[in-house]
């Protein structure tokens, strides 16, 4: 029987829970640690839960004290790009300093496994489609630098005290888990496909299109999902691949397709049955035209293959939505 410690931290979050979840059946001992910003009690699944905030290390340091994790896991960034270029202070404090809080106390208590949460917006506007992580990195708005800093960091304190860690760099993630105990809650919800499904139920007049004069096959926006079990499987994946002696890396998680938010709009009118208003309106600042990965390392090293398709996605996610 499996009794490691994963300390979750952002576990009541959207991927967060779904992670918990997978190493709960995994036969993971899970002790969730998140301060309720943006997560919900509802998505709690573990007995082991401390509401607490990573810039109060005293409570960090007495979490880690009691429970003794064997790794930790990140899923407690602040995660909206527009929301990034009007308040940067949150999110270099939040995504940036909080997590550096969190190192140190690592270290300081000898915890040297560590699973990053990262983006594919540390790339920005890619120079080639699809991604790999040889790609440039250079972010284009302060989410995506706050991920790609602590990626600097992960190096840093790898080579000073010996912190082995994991950087996913993932794409979009999506979707709920089939059963429909748990799925995508944001508030205010700010992803595409959750906003499409909202306006199906009626919860939203109207469904808006950022842009439709990109450079893409229909002007529109094309971004790369990737279903949240997936994710939780990598994750879980890179974890054990720790535990066995691996090697720091960073990897990309992505389904190696592109959907436009057109098209994402038109799938989902097909698999709800319903007609809803769409409109156009101006580009948002930081978004880049096409943001594909290429997840061949991830698959090769990790051992993982995504599983669920386009329609697993929004078939998922629309239980979800229509169970809430």
């Amino acid at each position: 029987m499996n009794k490691k410690t994963i300390l979750v931290v952002g576990g009541a979050g959207y991927i967060g829970s779904h992670q918990v979840k997978c190493l709960l059946e995994n036969d993971y001992r899970v002790v969730i640690y998140d301060n309720l910003s943006t997560g919900f009690k509802k998505l709690i699944l573990s007995d082991n839960f401390i509401k607490g905030d990573l810039k109060d290390t005293k409570n960090l340091e007495e979490t880690i004290d009691k429970f003794k994790p064997d790794a930790v896991m990140h899923f407690a960034a602040f995660t909206s790009v527009g929301e990034s270029v009007k308040k940067p202070s949150k999110y270099y404090r939040n995504n940036l300093v909080n997590v550096i809080n969190l190192l140190d106390v690592m270290v300081k208590n000898g915890v040297n496994n560590f699973i990053f949460s990262s983006s594919a917006a540390v790339y920005g506007v890619p120079e080639n489609i699809p991604i790999t992580e040889e790609e440039t990195k250079n972010p284009i708005n302060p989410y995506g630098r706050t991920k790609l800093m602590v990626e600097r960091v992960l190096k840093d304190y790898e080579k000073a005290y010996g912190l082995k860690y994991t950087a996913l760099r993932y794409f979009n993630a999506a979707g709920a888990d089939e059963k429909g105990e748990i799925g995508e809650m944001h508030d205010p919800e700010t992803h595409l496909i959750p906003i499409v499904l909202k306006t199906a139920l009626g919860e939203r007049d109207i469904i808006y299109i950022f842009g439709n004069d990109y450079d893409t096959r229909d002007g529109t926006c094309v971004r790369d999902y990737i279903h949240v079990n997936d994710l939780a499987d990598a994750h879980l994946k890179a974890l054990e691949r720790l535990f066995a002696g691996g090697e720091s890396i960073s990897l990309n998680l992505g389904s190696g397709e592109g959907y436009s938010v057109k098209e994402i709009i038109d799938y989902s009118k097909k698999i709800t049955g319903i007609d809803f208003k769409v409109d156009v309106t101006e580009r948002r600042e930081g978004d880049p035209p096409i943001l594909v990965a290429d997840s061949s390392r991830a698959e090769e090293i990790l051992g993982w293959k995504r599983e669920y398709t386009l329609e697993d996605i929004i078939s998922t996610a629309w239980k979800w939505h229509k169970n809430q």
